[in-house]
């Protein structure tokens, strides 16, 4: 990937930006705000759930910017209540109505297991997965995938769909490298994407990164999110401050060093934020 408005192409031909912008814990008229200003700095990959409770403002965001719907790659996400065939087709309807919208670019199901599936993990899964199909073949969603799926939850759609998941959006940054699902996408392929690359920012207060990043002569911000492209995902970077938003995508003058990708990786010894998808989640948990 050479710049912003590179892409990355999904097994069904739809391209994919390969840097895109995130929107969690933005509340209303700051995330319209933001919508805009990342558009007019030439995001053209906007990520958002019915969890984040902005939807309404990310898609007056867009119409704000003045740029076509057409150009734009727009994510949400079914919330966690919403699992189910009938639930998924009503909740990803109100999705559309919120942002304004025909169609999403991509519907990802937003966590795998939740108190009330863990008893019937695969059913539930299935359950809802049929309904994305459904909205997939019907031109709602030009793609479908997952949000916070472990390999064990994808095996389950693959066994039993003949369409399994385009995109999967995972925690990812240097203290969680995700090596491992990285190579099971290429093999699979889907498409990786990165959710927290800036480590809910904790990049920031990192030595390693600090250090590495006076080396490049750039921001810890932009280390971070080259450290992503480099491997191959998306990263979803995410700030409400116009210097930032431009900041945070401006990573293709660089190209961090082999030796140097493996030194950021070894911030793994620090882990990933929170539990892991094999965790069960409440029904109202906001966010990733």
């Amino acid at each position: 990937m050479k710049s912003l408005s590179d892409c990355y192409e999904l097994i069904n031909s739809v391209k994919v930006p390969c840097v895109g912008f995130g929107t969690w814990k933005m509340p209303q008229e700051i995330a319209q705000n933001a919508v805009k200003c990342a558009i007019n700095s030439g995001y053209r990959h906007i990520d958002t759930a019915a969890a984040y409770q902005n939807e309404e403002y990310v898609g007056k965001g867009i119409k704000d910017s003045g740029i076509s719907r057409g150009e734009i790659f727009l994510v949400s996400k079914l919330p966690n209540d919403d699992h189910g065939y009938e639930n998924t087709i009503k909740s990803c309807e109100n999705s559309l109505k919120k942002l304004g919208v025909d169609y999403l670019d991509s519907y990802l199901i937003h966590w795998p297991v939740l108190d009330s599936n863990i008893d019937r993990l695969e059913d539930d899964l299935c359950d809802t997965w049929r309904a994305f199909e459904k909205l997939y073949s019907e031109g709602k969603l030009r793609s479908i995938g997952t949000s916070n799926f472990l390999q064990e939850h994808i095996e389950i759609i693959k066994r039993n769909f003949s369409t399994y998941p385009m995109i999967n959006q995972v925690q990812m940054h240097p203290q969680n490298p995700q090596e491992e699902m990285i190579e099971y996408c290429r093999q699979n392929k889907i498409l990786p994407e990165a959710w927290s690359p800036l480590i809910q920012g904790q990049a920031f207060k990192r030595e390693l990164l600090i250090d590495m990043a006076k080396k490049y002569r750039v921001s810890v911000a932009q280390l971070c999110v080259r450290f992503i492209v480099q491997k191959g995902a998306v990263p979803l970077p995410k700030s409400a401050n116009p210097e930032r938003i431009k900041n945070n995508a401006d990573v293709f003058s660089f190209n961090i060093s082999n030796e140097d990708m493996a030194e950021i990786a070894t911030l793994s010894k620090f882990g990933m934020i929170g539990n892991p998808p094999s965790v069960p989640r409440t029904h109202q948990v906001v966010g990733f």
